[in-house]
């Protein structure tokens, strides 16, 4: 009778897996090398707009102690409100006519979801290997060569979200002082705050919900179905082409057995972890990745590629008076915006009555009654504004001087208006007229 020794360190112990954990496999291709440029041109911008001046200023800065928007030369304030609700009329009939054209192709090729979690992603590849060698590393017993790994993993996410977060709040605090400010510990509390506040969502966004957010949280994904019709391009598997799958080797006769060698690559690179071939599904966002993986496979294997495609049902939509409908609000929301811009003045004036005090006659016979005046200068350079009295031609203002403004500045001021004493006259309408010395917009 022999006897087997086992030493301790030959016993192998392996921890559970969460099965709903999606392990994303690497793919290139055409739709990939297409997300990949159009993100580096995005994110490139997402960092180098704050670093824009205009003027000796950061070009794009939202002030939230000041209420205020700057781009470039203009400064929007909260009476500006119009222009950021026609914004997002603007985006989301522009989104509603792309979904029904190209499906989640938003969510696909340049949602911030999808950018963050395929970056994290390759991080993930970079310091644990492929997505075979992630899944068997958290099978395996907690070690230092397993902690090591993890923990090098983590710090690059938390690193690329600190990064992020710093990018973002760059528009709300001036980029040339909130990198220097955060490294050297001399940003105020509130910045960071609302810094670790970003760094923190965007690693637990990219980092552990990733799908869940598209799938679960976000209300796009799950209204953007009823925006479909037989016209909509959507990513499809070709059953009649494709069924019945089943493995083979290369070169070897298909027999009854379609295109498809169930090779399972479509559901390793899907970023939703779903299965094209059965058929269309919500969580599919059009990222096209699949399709990369299965053209690479059919390359192989000598077959003609596009098994999984973007595809119609039917050339031509059942709804056409939908998509006018669409496209008629996108040419007035731009029209609008248009005449809001050509409309909008870089000032804004207003005078009321001092109601705590009447009216007086003075030495000379004239009825005196005192204003308050207030101009607010939304320009970014000083501004020099006259005050006068357009009706009735018989009233004048006293003491009156050009008034100038600093850029963002509120200016109120008193204002005394005379007129001859007209027994038979109790109220008289007064119409004044602020005029910029610069433009001479009134």
């Amino acid at each position: 009778m022999s006897v087997v020794k086992i030493r301790q360190e030959d016993i192998i112990v392996c921890t559970p897996v969460d099965d709903n954990k999606i392990y994303i496999r690497e793919e290139t291709g055409r739709y990939q090398k297409i997300r990949r440029y159009l993100n580096v041109v995005l994110v490139a911008l997402f960092i180098l707009l704050p670093f824009i001046q205009y003027q000796g200023q950061q070009a794009i800065l939202f002030d939230v102690g000041q209420q205020t928007l700057t781009v470039f030369s203009w400064v929007l304030y909260p009476q500006d409100l119009m222009i950021f609700a026609l914004l997002f009329m603007l985006a989301a009939f522009t989104l509603f006519l792309v979904t029904r054209h190209y499906g989640r192709v938003w969510c696909g090729f340049t949602c911030p979801q999808t950018v963050w979690t395929l970056a994290f992603n390759w991080i993930e590849r970079r310091i644990e290997g492929t997505h075979n060698q992630s899944k068997a590393l958290d099978k395996q017993a907690m070690s230092v060569h397993k902690v090591a790994i993890k923990t090098a993993k983590h710090a690059a996410w938390l690193a690329f979200s600190t990064l992020t977060a710093l990018v973002f709040m760059s528009y709300f605090y001036p980029a040339s002082r909130l990198y220097f400010e955060f490294l050297s510990f001399s940003a105020p509390a509130l910045i960071t705050g609302w810094t670790a506040f970003f760094a923190v969502c965007t690693y637990v966004n990219a980092g552990w919900i990733r799908e869940k957010m598209c799938t679960h949280m976000c209300p796009y994904s799950r209204f953007q179905a009823a925006m479909f019709d037989n016209s909509t391009s959507l990513v499809t598997y070709n059953s009649k082409r494709g069924e019945s799958r089943g493995p083979r080797k290369r070169n070897a006769a298909k027999g009854d057995l379609g295109d498809c060698v169930d090779c399972n690559l479509c559901v390793q690179v899907c970023p939703a972890g779903i299965d094209i071939r059965e058929g269309i599904q919500y969580e599919c966002i059009n990222c096209g990745l699949c399709i990369d993986a299965c053209d690479k496979v059919m390359a192989k294997f000598g077959y003609a590629k596009r098994l999984i495609d973007f595809t119609r049902a039917s050339k031509s939509s059942g709804r056409k008076f939908t998509n006018y409908l669409y496209g008629t609000a996108i040419v007035a929301i731009v029209v609008a915006m248009f005449g809001w811009a050509a409309d909008r003045q870089d000032f804004e004036a207003s005078i009321s009555r001092d109601r705590n005090t009447l009216y007086r006659e003075n030495i000379e016979g004239r009825i005196e009654n005192t204003y308050t005046l207030t101009v607010l200068n939304k320009a970014r350079q000083s501004k020099q504004y006259t005050v006068s009295i357009e009706t009735p031609t018989t009233m004048r203002i006293t003491q009156v001087h050009d008034i100038i403004v600093a850029p963002g500045e509120k200016r109120i001021m008193p204002l005394s208006v005379e007129a001859m004493l007209y027994p038979e006259h109790e109220m008289t309408q007064v119409r004044f007229v602020v005029i910029d010395k610069a433009t001479a917009k009134k």
